[in-house]
């Protein structure tokens, strides 16, 4: 009987990695297809029952993991030198690939958070697990795609035979990218003109970079 309950949640986890295979290139394309749609279309999956959620697409959170996967192997492809281990925990972080990919996550869901903070503070809603959820998830998706512009841009431009301008534009692109996209969200969600949504964002971009930088400067030092 136990034998028999772990070949079926083996079958289960092959079945689930190997679907990767086919539902992150059709959420990648549907993001890039309609950015506000796809973030539309998982408010909406938050509603399904937990069985049916995100059955044809990955779920944002594990969108937003399985893009910090790929862009770690194109790092390791392209040999990427890794950061300076000057301090103890830059030794921990860098010790694995599954330490390094761990703290990406969680550094890069700063991103999705502070957005969605920003807009229940806006619209003056409580801020609990349930209310942040759907924000948070939408977000995710808009944040995945812009590590990977970043993530590829920076491992491009970190390589010496490759060109740094194409790295740079890479990079400059999937941020300007990012920051439109985001103006349009808070503006429809918030009922603001353009140049305010713009506003709004940049806002949540830069206290995230803060937040980032208040975890990564002790990391740094101590």
């Amino acid at each position: 009987m136990d034998l028999l309950k772990i070949l079926r949640s083996f079958e289960e986890f092959l079945f689930e990695a190997v679907s990767w295979l086919v539902f992150y290139p059709l959420t990648l394309w549907r993001i890039l297809r309609g950015p506000l749609a796809a973030m539309d279309y998982s408010d909406r999956e938050q509603s399904d029952s937990e069985e049916h959620r995100y059955d044809d697409t990955l779920s944002p959170p594990l969108f937003l993991l399985a893009t910090i996967v790929l862009t770690n192997l194109i790092s390791l492809a392209l040999h990427v030198p890794p950061a300076p281990e000057s301090t103890e925990l830059t030794k921990v972080v860098y010790a694995s690939q599954q330490n390094l990919i761990l703290f990406r996550s969680l550094a890069f869901s700063l991103i999705p958070l502070v957005a969605a903070v920003t807009l229940l503070r806006r619209q003056k809603r409580r801020i609990s697990r349930e209310t942040l959820r759907a924000p948070f998830y939408a977000q995710c998706y808009l944040a995945a795609v812009c590590v990977a512009f970043v993530s590829v841009g920076g491992a491009v431009f970190q390589r010496p035979e490759l060109p740094n301008l194409v790295g740079a534009a890479i990079m400059i692109g999937g941020s300007l990218w990012f920051l439109f996209v985001q103006s349009r969200w808070f503006s429809r969600r918030l009922n603001l003109s353009v140049i305010n949504g713009v506003g709004v964002a940049v806002w949540a971009m830069v206290r995230a970079l803060v937040y980032l930088l208040a975890i990564l400067i002790p990391i740094a030092s101590l």
